[in-house]
């Protein structure tokens, strides 16, 4: 089958892919298999992270870098699995990789320390960060145009259900069995995708030549540049920002690396990250849309989680229970997606998509304090329709232009985006929290003086209720307190919502698909 894409600098470039035969479907099933572990390791360690830190007697501080040093390795690798895909061939690497994260699993479940945790934790983040991008790759090397909206459709799932579903087996394995079993819970699935890859994968020679013509001052930057970036937007909260040296050391790093990765790649014949691939449109508007997207997937993770437990006073296996219902109706949603690409324009599926997560978001944006799991439910089934017809057209318009030869540098530069995405708006969200909450405190305190009636009735209520003016004085702070950090959350998902909105634009400005995209 031959089709038409083109090659970053706009021309038409035909590229044969045969149609793909059982093994190739088997090979991006474990893939797709690795990638869903790799992102559910993400979500699942959250809701267990309070007994981890008693076990290694860790502070809460130190805790959050057993999540911040996943999620760094993991940022890290993504770029680099194309290159060493090629440098060890796709069976070696894939192979090694799903075993190293087995491994680092048993590891991380074993950990004596913090410190022992925290390198575990960079082992699996290396490993599962590895199996993202690999998975996309096969899905754009393996598939023709017309097969590929099936193979989106199962990234689609690593992308939208591990992180719904990761609190809820998180919570259950933590409350029932002990969060040990988070980790082992990798070691089934692990071998499957080994027995997957090892037979879905041909056999092909390694080569090394390449280990001597390495970017390797690409190399540098981008770890460097990505690591700090990573750490300062994941800390960057808890230490207040640039009233940190710590933090400002770590932008401006961050900043001179990353500045010096691009002149890099630019000035390369041979670049470890093709960066010209964003001189064609549809991979730029994608990857716009895409930041949106990655802001609302792990915003709303983020957001969701912290207002059950703060507010609403949640546990983590009833705020898993609330969250699943944004997960688990996108099994049955996902699969019809490829269907409805064949009768309509991808573009309109991927903006109506983002059309129902906005107002999902917006939706979201009402909160009160009797508005709770039950009143979200409706919300998330919304936001469950509209995920799956953002997900798999996005991804096919983004990449539909982009040669098979360019796979590796598109897969991970999509990812990586959709990545940093999510990382910057959890960053921001986390701060809109904290300042908005203090903003709206400030203008609610004003109005609580003995000179306000509501305030006299309020209070009156309350000290018949508890006995006791000073107690009753507390619960009205706190009342006051709770409401401004309703407020707060309500213009986190409002920030959500409109930068979802910005990102159906970009879909709406994007080419239509090549026709052979639907046959």
């Amino acid at each position: 089958m031959t089709e038409s894409t083109a090659s970053p600098n706009g021309g038409p470039q035909p590229q044969a892919i045969p149609p793909p035969s059982l093994r190739d479907w088997i090979a991006i099933w474990s893939a797709i298999l690795g990638a869903f572990m790799a992102i559910l390791d993400i979500q699942i360690i959250n809701s267990s992270l309070k007994d981890i830190q008693g076990a290694l007697s860790a502070t809460i501080e130190e805790g959050s870098w057993i999540s911040t040093s996943y999620l760094v390795a993991e940022i890290i690798i993504i770029p680099l699995a194309a290159w060493l895909t090629t440098v060890f061939s796709p069976r070696r690497f894939a192979v090694g990789v799903s075993a190293l994260f087995v491994i680092a699993s048993l590891l991380c479940s074993m950990a004596w320390s913090l410190e022992s945790m925290i390198v575990f934790r960079v082992l699996q983040g290396l490993a599962g960060g590895a199996l993202i991008p690999f998975a996309f790759t096969l899905i754009l090397t393996k598939l023709p145009l017309s097969d590929r909206p099936r193979g989106m459709a199962l990234f689609a799932v690593t992308a939208v259900f591990a992180p719904s579903i990761g609190p809820t087996i998180g919570g259950w394995l933590t409350e029932n069995f002990g969060w040990e079993y988070i980790f082992y819970i990798n070691v089934l699935p692990g071998i499957l995708m080994i027995a997957g890859l090892l037979y879905g994968l041909e056999r092909q020679p390694p080569q090394w030549a390449l280990l001597r013509k390495g970017d390797y001052a690409g190399i540098l930057t981008m770890a460097l540049g990505l690591g700090c970036l990573q750490v300062f937007l994941e800390e960057g909260h808890r230490e207040d920002w640039l009233e940190s040296r710590a933090m400002v050391a770590l932008g401006v790093i961050a900043l001179v690396s990353l500045i010096t990765f691009v002149i890099l790649q630019l000035s390369r014949d041979n670049p470890l990250l093709n960066l010209r691939l964003f001189k064609e449109r549809n991979f730029l508007l994608g990857s716009f849309a895409n930041i949106g997207l990655g802001v609302g997937l792990y915003g709303t993770i983020f957001v969701l989680p912290v207002y059950l437990a703060q507010v609403q006073g949640y546990n983590a296996l009833q705020i898993g229970q609330v969250i699943m219902w944004m997960g688990l109706p996108q099994l049955l949603i996902i699969p019809l997606v490829p269907i409805l690409m064949r009768f309509v324009d991808a573009r309109l599926i991927c903006a109506a998509g983002f059309f129902l997560f906005a107002t999902a978001s917006f939706l979201s944006g009402n909160l009160s304090p009797d508005f709770a799991g039950d009143q979200f439910f409706g919300v998330l089934l919304f936001r469950a329709l509209g995920q799956p017809m953002i997900l798999v057209p996005l991804s096919i318009l983004a990449t539909a232009m982009i040669a098979p030869s360019q796979a590796g540098s598109a897969s991970s530069l999509y990812n990586v985006i959709r990545n940093l995405g999510g990382a910057v708006g959890i960053a921001a969200l986390a701060t809109i929290l904290d300042s908005r909450a203090k903003h709206y405190f400030d203008l609610l305190r004003v109005h609580v003086t003995p000179a306000n009636p509501a305030v006299e009735e309020r209070l009156a209520l309350l000290t018949e209720h508890t006995g006791d003016a000073s107690v009753a004085l507390r619960l009205l702070h706190q009342e006051v307190f709770t409401q401004a950090q309703i407020m707060a959350y309500n213009d986190a998902f409002h920030l959500i919502g409109i930068l979802l909105a910005c990102s159906l634009v970009c879909v709406l400005l994007v080419r239509p698909m090549p026709k052979a995209g639907a046959h």
